[in-house]
This record gives C-alpha cells, sequence and structure tokens, in this order.
C-alpha cells in the first residue's frame, strides 16, 4: 500500500478546512477518520505480548521527567508514559511521546493541549501524573503503557468523569470508561478464523503455549471456529516440554485441515520442529498464527513457509516510520503509532465533535475509525476491535493475501 488508504462510507463528509493528507481527513458515518495506512516492521510481539520476553518492562527507573505540554489549544489532554523508566521501557515511551508531538505536527493547527507527564515506570507515578493532569483540566487521559499501572489512572480519572485510552494489552484491566488502544489478540484470532473459515477450513487443530497469553488466545479462539461453521478436532497446551503436545497433535492431524500455532516467533519455530520431529507433514496442512509471527525466526523456517497469520498490513508503518525518521533521525518503536493514533483521534474529535467529543457514545461509535494501523473501533467494554490483513509467511517476509477491510461489519 504505498499511499494513504480511506475507508469508504455512503456517509463520508469533506475533511475540515486545513487538515493535511497525514490527519484527519474526513468522516466515517459522523466520526473523524485518522491517516489510514497500517504496517508493521519492528515485529509486534514484543507488544502485542505481554509475556514475551522481548516486552518492554517496568524496571529500576532513573528521576522522573518534569512534566511537559505540546500544543497551545483549548482541549487539554493528558498523556501519561513511562518516560524514565529503565531500559526498554524508557526508550519506547520517549518514542510515543514523539510520535504523539509528531501527530501535532501534522494535525493542522489543532485545538489540543497535551499535558506530558512521567509516570516513572510505576503505579504511584501513574497516579499521581494522572491527578495532575486532571486537576490542570485534562479531559481525556492517554496511556499509560503498563497494565499494573492502569487502575491508578482509572481510579482518579472516574472520580472526574473523564475517560482514559490507555495502551495496556491486557483486556482484563478494560471497562467503565477505560478504553485499549492497543494490540489485542483477539482481534487476531478473529482475523485468522474468519478467513481461514472464508478459504473452506472446517476442522482446527492448535497448540497454544500454557501461559496467560496462551489463555486469552484459547477463549477467543474457541468461541471463533464455532461462530464461523468449524470444529475444533485436536487441541493442545505446551510448557516447556512440546514434544508431547506435539505428537499429540501430530496424530490428529490428518482429521484437520488448519493448524492454529499462537506464540511468539522463536516458540513458533520451536513447535514447528517438535510436531516435524512427531512424523507431521507440515506442507499438507494450512498453518495459521497471530501477528506475533511478524518475526525474522519464522520467516526463516522452512517448516512455516505458506503459513497465514492475521496483523496489520506493513505499507502503512513504513510510511510513518519514514516520516518519523526525517524528523527525528531515529527509528520509531511499534508502539509508536498507538499514541500517534490517540492523538490525532483526540484532535479530531476535538474538532468535528463539540461538547461531545469524549462520550462513550463517540469513542464507541460501531463504524470506527483509521489509524496508521488501519481501521479500530472501540466496543462498549473497553477493549477494541482492528480491521486486520491476513499475511502469509515467505522467506522475504510477509506478504498480504487478503487486505486489511475498508469497513467493519455489524
Amino acid at each position: 500500500m504505498p499511499g494513504p488508504r480511506y475507508p469508504k462510507s455512503p456517509i463520508s463528509a469533506s475533511p475540515s478546512s486545513g487538515a493535511t493528507r497525514r490527519s484527519a481527513l474526513g468522516l466515517l458515518l459522523g466520526t473523524p477518520l485518522l491517516s489510514a495506512c497500517a504496517g508493521v516492521q519492528q515485529s509486534l510481539s514484543q507488544f502485542s505480548n505481554p509475556f514475551s520476553s522481548s516486552a518492554p518492562q517496568p524496571g529500576p527507573a532513573g528521576p522522573p521527567q518534569q512534566a511537559t505540554t505540546a500544543g497551545t489549544g483549548g482541549v487539554k489532554v493528558g498523556l501519561i508514559l513511562p518516560l524514565s523508566a529503565a531500559g526498554n521501557a524508557g526508550l519506547a515511551a520517549q518514542s510515543m511521546r514523539n510520535a504523539a508531538e509528531m501527530a501535532l505536527a501534522e494535525f493542522q493547527n489543532p485545538n489540543v493541549q497535551l499535558l506530558i507527564k512521567d509516570d516513572n515506570g510505576t503505579p504511584q507515578g501513574a497516579q499521581g501524573g494522572a491527578q495532575q493532569a486532571v486537576d490542570e483540566g485534562a479531559e481525556i487521559i492517554l496511556g499509560p503503557l503498563f497494565a499494573q499501572s492502569v487502575p491508578a489512572v482509572a481510579q482518579v480519572a472516574r472520580t472526574r468523569g473523564i475517560p482514559v485510552m490507555a495502551f495496556s494489552t491486557d483486556a482484563s484491566i478494560a471497562g467503565r470508561g477505560v478504553f485499549l488502544l492497543s494490540f489485542l489478540p483477539e482481534s487476531d484470532v478473529n482475523r485468522i478464523v474468519e478467513y481461514s473459515a472464508s478459504i473452506g477450513k472446517r476442522s482446527f487443530a492448535a497448540l497454544l503455549p500454557e501461559n496467560a497469553y496462551g489463555n486469552v488466545v484459547e477463549a477467543a479462539f474457541k468461541a471463533a471456529v464455532p461462530r464461523r461453521g468449524g470444529r475444533v478436532v485436536a487441541f493442545e497446551k505446551f510448557g516447556g516440554d512440546r514434544a508431547t503436545p506435539a505428537r499429540t497433535v501430530a496424530q490428529a492431524l490428518g482429521s484437520a485441515d488448519a493448524l492454529f500455532i499462537a506464540d511468539d516467533g522463536d516458540s513458533v519455530v520451536a513447535v514447528a520442529d517438535a510436531l516435524t520431529a512427531a512424523g507431521a507433514n507440515l506442507r499438507n496442512i494450512q498453518l495459521l498464527g497471530t501477528g506475533l509471527w511478524d518475526n525474522p525466526r519464522v520467516y526463516a523456517s522452512q517448516a512455516l513457509q505458506g503459513g497465514l497469520y492475521a496483523a496489520p498490513d506493513p505499507a502503512g508503518f513504513r510510511a510513518f516510520s519514514g516520516r518519523y525518521r526525517t524528523k527525528y533521525g531515529a527509528e520509531p518503536v511499534r508502539t509508536a503509532t498507538l499514541a500517534y493514533d490517540a492523538v490525532a483521534l483526540v484532535a479530531a474529535l476535538a474538532r468535528t465533535q463539540g461538547t461531545t467529543r469524549f462520550s462513550q457514545d463517540v469513542l464507541t461509535n460501531p463504524s470506527g475509525f483509521a489509524g496508521i494501523d488501519g481501521l479500530f473501533r472501540f466496543r462498549a467494554d473497553g477493549t477494541n476491535e482492528r480491521g486486520l490483513a491476513v499475511m502469509k509467511v515467505t522467506t522475504g517476509g510477509g506478504v498480504a493475501v487478503a487486505g486489511s477491510p475498508k469497513s467493519f461489519g455489524a
């Protein structure tokens, strides 16, 4: 996808005067569109899977950074990030702040002022930052990044009736005014099962990790398969021992026409090797995965060639990364698009939705919004749904075989 792509709607409107091509560009059934591209360059695994060893984790932090502001508009928006947290967490937060400020710059003359607070990578810091933001007049809070800090922010926000748009992937903390703008595994599962059913796959086998991520994927998978007219003919979970569950699934593959393996790149390759060692011929079955498959190890695996997984289409992130590099002279982290989309969304809502701009009805509009990573919409329970592409594993990387949807169904 070489350039911006815009969802089409039977009810569309002209863009607001002065909006740039890379900012809010129109309305979809009365709600703003953000810059509409999607993509992956760095692996989604470090952010979609909070249990991945490569995920940025809170750790010993440096001195908290001073609060700053960006923009001069009248609509005040809190942005809470672990800016002084140690290691990858702090680096991710700095990149997300850059992306947030880039969104303000690309959304021409937004009536927004960001109140940027450093939570120091702790719930206590997040709560303090949220309190400062609401005391300074914030109408909505963006962030924090870590699940453990979201309830502390929500407690402050709820006392003022202010919504929170957090970046955590832990769906259990969503709800009651807390919306998650993140990559949730449920969207990956629903998309890949839906696509598989559309190409005639009806009998599914699955191998999932025995951890919290696997539990989330299991629930989504077991709900999605029968909803699409399929059945689960073999299901196993694995821990340190992959050989035993792999043998069990390998013996059942004769009655399956698709095999779903959901884990990060290193683990998926190890599972595929265990299945091959157990006698499975993986070329005779359609392999399926989640966005965690966007990993060089997966692309290099001969056993996984031709496998399909759901993820944002790569072009949008490439375009975003190019603009980010031009502005900051560095590569953005993968979660930077979340901060960009969050700020672009609140700027668009502030411009078009009047005093109801951050109400539950506006935020949960079923038509959703289009951002760097494609279509997304918030559910009433605070989780989100994303419009994802279906990618095929090749030695050169992921290749789209089905594009991202241009609109959501009912």
